[in-house]
C-alpha cells in the first residue's frame, strides 16, 4: 500500500482510502477525480489476477467483489460512478460536472454509456468466460465489437460537444469515464482512426499533470513488462 501526496483542497484531514488495481479501468476512473481535486489518499492494491478480491476481508467492503471501493468518513463506497458522485458532491472544488443542467444530463448520459454499456462487456469475468466458452479469438472478436458499438455512439454524442475535451474546454466526469476506457480499446486492437473526436480527447487530457499521476503505469502495484 502507498499513501500519496497530495494534499485535501478542503483542508480536511480525514484520510480516505481506495481499493485498486492498477490495470482497472473503474479504479482508474476515480484515481483520476482524486487527482483533479487535488485529495490525499491511502492506495491499498488489490490483485485481481490472484483473486484478493475474492477475499472475505475485502467481500465485506464490496459484497459484489469488484474494484474499486473507497472507504471515507462517510463510509464504505463500491461502485465507480458512485464514488465519482460521491466526491463531487463531497469535495466541489474543481467541479466534473457543468453547472448547466442540459450540459451536466448529457456528461451523465456519456458516463453511463461507458461505465455501463461498454465496460461491463469487457469485465474480466464476462471476457473470461467468453473465452472458456468459444476461445482466445472470440474473446478478442467480443471485446471490440462492443467497444466499438458504444464508441460510435460516443463519437455521434460528442463530436458535437468536444473542444479541447470531451464538453467544451473544462474536464468533466465524461473525461473522467472516457480516457482509461479509450485506453483498453488502443490494448485490444480497436481501430481508433474511425473516432477522430474521441482521439483528440484522448491526447489532450492525458496531457495533464493529474492525469499521468492517475496512469496505471505509476501506480504502486504497477507491473510493466
Amino acid at each position: 500500500m502507498a499513501e500519496v501526496s497530495q494534499s485535501y483542497a478542503d483542508g480536511s484531514t480525514t484520510p480516505l482510502t481506495l481499493y485498486s488495481y492498477w490495470r482497472s479501468s473503474a479504479s482508474w476512473r476515480v484515481r483520476i477525480a482524486l487527482a483533479l481535486k487535488g485529495l490525499a489518499y491511502e492506495y491499498k492494491a488489490i490483485n485481481l489476477l490472484k483473486g484478493e478480491n475474492f477475499t472475505a476481508e475485502y467481500t465485506k467492503l464490496s459484497p459484489l467483489q469488484l474494484l474499486p471501493a473507497l472507504v471515507s468518513e462517510d463510509g464504505v463506497f463500491a461502485d465507480s460512478v458512485a464514488i465519482l458522485e460521491y466526491l463531487e458532491e463531497k469535495f466541489p472544488q474543481r467541479p466534473l460536472l457543468p453547472a448547466d443542467l442540459k450540459t451536466r444530463t448529457v456528461v451523465r448520459q456519456v458516463v453511463h454509456l461507458v461505465a455501463a454499456n461498454i465496460q461491463p462487456f469487457q469485465n474480466t469475468r464476462v471476457v473470461n468466460l467468453i473465452e472458456e466458452k468459444l476461445g482466445s479469438e472470440e474473446r478478442l472478436k467480443w471485446t471490440q465489437y462492443w467497444i466499438t458499438r458504444g464508441f460510435t455512439a460516443l463519437e455521434a454524442i460528442l463530436k458535437k460537444t468536444s473542444s479541447k475535451y470531451s464538453f467544451g474546454d473544462e474536464v468533466t466526469l465524461a473525461d473522467v469515464v472516457l480516457v482509461p476506457q479509450i485506453s483498453s480499446a488502443y490494448r485490444v486492437a480497436v481501430d481508433m482512426s474511425q473516432f477522430p473526436t474521441l482521439e483528440k480527447v484522448f491526447r489532450s487530457f492525458n496531457e495533464l499533470d493529474e492525469a499521468k499521476a492517475a496512469s496505471p503505469e505509476n501506480q504502486p502495484d504497477a507491473v510493466i513488462s
